[in-house]
């Protein structure tokens, strides 16, 4: 037994190492920058240690307290938005079809394009007068230069790229459930509606709250589709706190400052992932034990 629990540690231990390196321990480096004083506009003050003054600074920043605003709407519509399709979704592939395999792999083809490239073509449908929407519209919109329009794109580009994830996981859990379940409500005179109300959806509990958990951490950090979209504008009307982030470290060059913004994220994203696990695991635990 002893033999076979060193084995088991030493093979587990190339996969833990590679884990420190690449997450721990720039975690607790950036833990560490936001304890101190560090602008490298002014280098000749060095790196002193300051404890929880760039925290305290976190919480009275306006601008802060106005991108946590754009993450949070951001997430709540755009995670709302592709649970209800990706749901849609794997319920039609879940069907029997002739090319339903075929059909599948279509669905998926957006959440390979990388978020870069999916960012630039909606850019370029909504783009002034040469974009698509606006010339299917019969009209110029300013999207881009007006706050509440700038939403629209963004909104629909990542829901357009992330739905197919969302479909996949649930297509996952839907294939799990029992069809004999569906015959015995079938052989009841229970209808369509009633079998996905009484069966589908309280068995597919726990595949929507790792599709929703997942998306919602993602949706929480989005950077690249905003930076490439919008730059965070008009202004800073849709900036959301990963961008802000990055505009502190990389232009304004507090890194002190910035890694304690990053490390606030974090700590928000790893208490909805607590606040997830504590109201869903005992019922995900006792699915897993029957």
């Amino acid at each position: 037994m002893r033999g076979e629990r060193r084995l088991a540690l030493a093979l587990l231990l190339p996969a833990l190492g590679t884990m420190v390196l690449v997450a721990a321990f720039p975690l607790l480096f950036t833990a560490w920058e936001s304890l101190h004083r560090h602008d490298l506009r002014m280098p000749w003050l060095g790196r002193p240690l300051v404890g929880l003054a760039n925290y305290r600074e976190v919480i009275g920043d306006p601008r802060f307290g106005e991108a946590l605003a754009h993450s949070a709407f951001f997430t709540s519509v755009t995670v709302t938005l592709e649970v209800i399709l990706g749901l849609g979704l794997a319920l039609a592939l879940d069907r029997t079809f002739r090319g339903r395999g075929l059909a599948r792999a279509a669905v998926l083809l957006p959440w390979a394009v990388p978020s870069v490239v999916a960012a630039l073509v909606w850019r370029f449908m909504f783009e002034g007068d040469t974009g698509i929407v606006n010339a299917l519209l019969g009209r110029s919109v300013p999207w881009f230069a007006d706050a509440r329009a700038a939403w629209l794109p963004l909104v629909l580009a990542d829901v357009w790229k992330s739905t197919p994830f969302v479909a996949l996981l649930l297509l996952a859990g839907l294939q799990t459930i029992d069809p004999t379940l569906y015959d015995a409500a079938r052989i009841d005179g229970a209808g369509a509606w009633r079998r996905f109300r009484e069966i589908t959806l309280p068995l597919l509990v726990p595949a929507l709250a790792v599709a929703t958990l997942f998306r919602a951490l993602d949706a929480l950090r989005v950077f690249d589709v905003v930076y490439v979209l919008t730059g965070g504008g008009p202004g800073t009307a849709t900036e959301p706190v990963s961008l802000y982030a990055f505009d502190v470290l990389f232009r304004s060059l507090r890194f002190g400052y910035g890694s304690a913004i990053s490390m606030t994220v974090f700590m928000g994203a790893f208490l909805l992932a607590l606040g997830f696990i504590a109201l869903l695991g005992p019922r995900l635990l006792r699915d897993a034990e029957a």
